[in-house]
Formats: C-alpha cells, sequence, structure tokens
C-alpha cells in the first residue's frame, strides 16, 4: 500500500469519530511515519524486537492548565510495522483505527494503564 492509501485509513479513523471529539483535537498534529525512529524508540526504553504502532507526544489534556500555552502535541502512526503484521485490508483498517484511537486517548490523558482496565487491548 502506497503512503497516501495508508493516510487514507488513519484520516477514516479520524473521520469515524464522534463530532464531540473534534474541539480536543484542535492542537493535535498526526504524522503518518514509515517506522520508529532510533530516537524513539530509546526515549520508549524498548527492547530489540518489541514492536509500537504509534506514539503520543504531548502534553495531555488533563494537565494542561487554563493559564498556559502549549505546543501542538503530535501523534505519529508508524506504516510499516502496522502493514507487517496486519496483511488484510480490514484487519489493517481496523488496527490503524485502533492505534489512533489509542494515542488520541493518551491525549485526553488517559494511560496505557486505564486503557488496558477499560478493556483497551
Amino acid at each position: 500500500m502506497n503512503s497516501t492509501e495508508f493516510e487514507e485509513l488513519v484520516v477514516e479513523a479520524l473521520e469515524s469519530l464522534p463530532s464531540a471529539f473534534v474541539p480536543y483535537l484542535e492542537n493535535v498534529e498526526i504524522l503518518v511515519e514509515p517506522r520508529l525512529t532510533r530516537q524513539i524508540r530509546h526515549r520508549l526504553e524498548l527492547e530489540p524486537g518489541e514492536v509500537v504502532y504509534g506514539f503520543y507526544e504531548g502534553v495531555p489534556l488533563t494537565e494542561q492548565g487554563s493559564d498556559g500555552v502549549y505546543l501542538p502535541a503530535t501523534i505519529l502512526i508508524f506504516q510499516e510495522p502496522l502493514e507487517r503484521d496486519f496483511s488484510s485490508r480490514l484487519e489493517l483498517r481496523q488496527e490503524v483505527r485502533r492505534t489512533v484511537l489509542h494515542e488520541l486517548a493518551h491525549h485526553l490523558g488517559i494511560s496505557d494503564e486505564r486503557l488496558d482496565e477499560l478493556g483497551a487491548y
């Protein structure tokens, strides 16, 4: 799949969100990257062979004060590992959506632990 087709899957995931979530995404930049960089791998302290499909960087909304100005948050979605691990278009579409929602949850202040408690994994 070329990068434009993959980006369309990310856009589909975003367009599937209820309109009530749109205001919370005003200061979020969502980018598709081919793969995880060494720098991010190091920051996440990943073991060799450990795979991630997305990455959130920013100050979650729950930690932002009303008096501060914050740089835009960034969500990275990694195309190559997703395509490698999900071969059918349907599975890939579902996992891209799941990954986008997972990273957006971090922007809303929901931790991995809480997502696990909620059964999001």
